[in-house]
């Protein structure tokens, strides 16, 4: 295999690896940058990566071909934002612990999946193997390029809409009035109560989006990487976007970045055994790569990224 087909493949696995990052990410932004803390990010991908999984398998045995695993991902977005439904209620209506409640949907998504895999798959730990996972695109002429056609331009369709979605985030956030409204609940909600931005809906639509965009990541795991649900599919990847969500500053460029550089983390392990030195490595120490470097990276952003104003802070109109 000679360096430039190496590199190239590097990348493209680096972009498989942060895909579900991205959404993630993504998804974390949009609650928090209007106030509401998401730490069941995990859990949100956990339940999006088990409805696409079980969907996508039904699918498959209903002659759905390779529509099964869009069905898939649209199973995913619509559990998202059921799941988030609860968070949002639980810590927006009811004005419970954000952080708290973040946890309770994560314990909910770890037992509640697995109970149904094993009830709906009489008593397996996963979902049997898809058929039908997703295909990669070659963009035409472009994937023809050295090193980069095949590393950006041969990916998965989640990979290139993750892409577009960063963007249209940006886009949104930064250069909308809804992101204006947004951002505003999440700083100032006192303030943008005063000049008619309702408080409650602006908040309850950025965790839903947040649980929307988490279930596609959790959903790009099962349909790209592992073509089966376990209770171990998401494996701390939820919280690993949290961390690049932290480290880009709650900004979606930002959090790409960050998202790419853990990605690239995972990657870079599927290519030590190519080099005799590897050997003497234990494999445990590879694939803890990613995890410590996420610690180190919120270490190192302790201080340094300026969270919203008013995030974890619930509103209550009574007292502006």
């Amino acid at each position: 295999m000679d360096w430039m087909t190496t590199i190239g493949q590097l990348i493209n696995t680096t972009l498989v690896f942060s895909t579900a990052l991205i959404f993630a990410a993504l998804g974390g932004i949009f609650s928090e940058r209007s106030g509401v803390i998401n730490i069941g990010i995990e859990g949100l991908m956990t339940f999006g990566a088990f409805a696409a999984g079980v969907a996508t398998f039904y699918a498959e045995n209903a002659g759905m071909g390779a529509a099964s695993p869009y069905i898939g991902l649209l199973a995913a977005v619509v559990m998202g934002i059921i799941a988030s439904l609860i968070h949002a209620v639980a810590s927006i209506t009811f004005k419970a612990d954000q952080v708290v409640s973040g946890v309770v949907i994560n314990f909910l998504a770890a037992g509640s999946t697995l109970y149904m895999v094993k009830l709906l798959f009489d008593g397996a730990g996963e979902t049997p193997l898809l058929k039908e996972g997703l295909d990669k695109w070659a963009v035409p002429l472009l994937s023809k390029i050295p090193i980069i056609g095949e590393g950006l331009f041969n990916n998965y369709p989640t990979t290139y809409l993750a892409i577009i979605l960063v963007l249209v985030s940006f886009y949104v956030l930064y250069k909308t009035s809804f992101g204006l409204r947004l951002r505003a609940v999440g700083e100032h909600p006192s303030a943008a109560d005063t000049v008619g931005v309702k408080v409650q809906r602006m908040r309850y639509i950025g965790v839903i989006v947040s649980g929307a965009l988490a279930a596609l990541g959790g959903a790009t795991i099962t349909l790209t990487t592992t073509s089966t649900f376990s209770h171990n599919t998401i494996s701390g990847q939820g919280f690993i976007a949290i961390a690049a969500m932290i480290f880009g500053k709650w900004n979606p460029l930002g959090a790409f970045g960050a998202a790419v550089f853990f990605g690239f983390s995972q990657a870079i392990g599927n290519y030590f055994q190519l080099f005799s030195w590897s050997k003497d490595i234990p494999q445990e120490f590879i694939y803890m790569l990613p995890y410590v470097l996420t610690v180190v990276v919120l270490v190192a952003a302790v201080g340094k990224s300026s969270a919203p104003a008013a995030l974890g802070e619930p509103y209550d109109p009574g007292k502006r």
